[in-house]
């Protein structure tokens, strides 16, 4: 186990529309022809009018039948946010972590966590039987108690005091854990987001937290 010595800080990102400017449920519905009907759904949910296991069910049953090709096409078009990457170098040269918590799916995350070296991540499993997804996730959902408990639980891994763990996030699915995070930044945020975070970002570029948390 890390002591506190050895780590400063941990720094939870919620992944879609925060680390990356797309929503990959999207990514993967435009291969199915389905956008529209999967945007529509994700707005509502991320504004708090859908309850997020249901909106998550629903969204994925438009995938279907695609192959898990689909997979690696909609990771090729994800747009890395402005800054996320010399962020996470400060924080780590800082002597911090970084982690990822996503309602998205771990099949698009995993490439994505590697790429940018972060040190934890953990979102949902899309099923896939013989080649293609069956509209299904397997395991358990990754919803808003679950993103607290992420949080909660690396920081514990880390022998990290909870007040040196800073959330950032944009839409409601985010709430808890910027909640019980000792900093809650909100980033791209929705209104709900926007009343409860303790800093707001209003540039679309996440070098800006940079200053904000000293490094």
């Amino acid at each position: 186990m890390t002591s506190t010595n050895h780590c400063r800080m941990l720094v939870v990102f919620d992944v879609d529309s925060t680390l990356i400017e797309d929503e990959v449920i999207e990514l993967l519905a435009d291969c199915a022809g389905k956008r529209a009907e999967v945007a529509e759904v994700t707005d509502r949910a991320m504004r708090g009018e859908l309850d997020f296991t249901g909106s998550l069910k629903a969204r994925v049953l438009n995938l279907a039948g695609l192959p898990e090709s689909v997979i690696q096409e909609s990771l090729s078009k994800i747009t890395v946010t402005k800054g996320a990457r010399e962020l996470i170098a400060a924080i780590h040269n800082a002597g911090g972590k970084v982690a990822a918590v996503s309602g998205g799916f771990t099949q698009l995350l995993e490439p994505l966590a590697k790429e940018l070296k972060l040190d934890y991540y953990r979102a949902n499993q899309l099923e896939v039987i013989d080649g293609k997804l069956t509209g299904q996730v397997t395991g358990p959902i990754i919803d808003k108690p679950a993103k607290a408990q992420a949080l909660t639980q690396w920081a514990n891994e880390l022998g990290l005091s909870i007040k040196n763990t800073v959330a950032v996030g944009d839409g409601a699915n985010d709430l808890d854990m910027m909640e019980v995070a000792g900093l809650s930044i909100g980033f791209n945020a929705k209104p709900r987001v926007r009343q409860s975070a303790d800093v707001l970002i209003a540039k679309n570029d996440l070098s800006e937290v940079i200053g904000l948390l000293g490094l």
